[in-house]
């Protein structure tokens, strides 16, 4: 590799590790029109593409990171999720099986980093069913996604209102208490278990539950809400 191929190599990977994306591009796209065999290369492409919202170049740059490094996991992770991205569940689900079936061991011995990624695309999925109001499928989607990785409070939190929304109220508030349990400063999982405690006719509870968020967080446009309509219904507002 001769010094100036270099120079825009390391240049390229720098800005992209700090997220500048716009330089990282110019220094990467020079890099394959020179020397086209770096996986690693086209896979940063490929990320700084989806960021764009140019998921058709996102795709190619994935697919030639693939080529030239077929057991390049993150690669394929990442096409998994433009494949999702772009609707095409059958071929995101394809490659993800590819990427688990290169790894060594059972998929729980996965990286963190894999984990998390496989775990977002599974959500990403359940958001569409949820957004169509196929709450059973979402369920099943966003439980993937925590069976890969339990931590991601956001998640467990839109199962719960999935539940919620499919009629099973306990199992909705079961979610909001591990949601509090796992990170107790997590507001929206708070105003989410006042709602279910509420719906479950369990008033006062709610109440200081929504009191709380307010100690919590002064001001909070939801809490109040939520207070405002259950304390003098006749006079409350929605302000958001």
């Amino acid at each position: 590799m001769d010094e100036a191929l270099k120079q825009l190599l390391t240049l390229g990977r720098g800005s992209f590790e700090k997220k500048q994306y716009a330089q990282a591009e110019q220094f990467l796209t020079k890099v394959v029109e020179q020397n086209p065999t770096f996986a690693d290369v086209y896979n940063m492409l490929g990320i700084i593409y989806h960021d764009q919202g140019q998921f058709a170049r996102a795709q190619r740059a994935f697919e030639s990171a693939l080529r030239l490094n077929p057991a390049y996991t993150e690669a394929a992770l990442n096409l998994a999720v433009i494949y999702n991205d772009m609707g095409k569940y059958a071929e995101a689900k394809e490659v993800y099986q590819a990427a688990l079936s290169r790894q060594k061991g059972a998929p729980g011995e996965l990286d963190p980093y894999v984990m998390k990624k496989v775990a977002n695309m599974y959500a990403d999925i359940g958001d569409v069913f949820a957004s169509s109001g196929v709450w059973q499928k979402a369920i099943e989607e966003y439980r993937r996604a925590l069976a890969h990785f339990p931590e991601f409070v956001d998640i467990r939190l839109k199962l719960g209102n999935a539940l919620r929304d499919a009629g099973d109220n306990t199992a909705a508030m079961a979610e909001y208490e591990q949601v509090i349990a796992q990170n107790p400063s997590y507001i929206p999982g708070r105003i989410n278990y006042g709602i279910a405690l509420y719906s479950a006719g369990r008033r006062d509870e709610a109440v200081k539950v929504w009191e709380d968020v307010l100690v919590r967080s002064p001001g909070n446009k939801s809490a109040q809400m939520y207070l405002n309509l259950v304390k003098d219904p006749g006079k409350a507002e929605v302000t958001g």
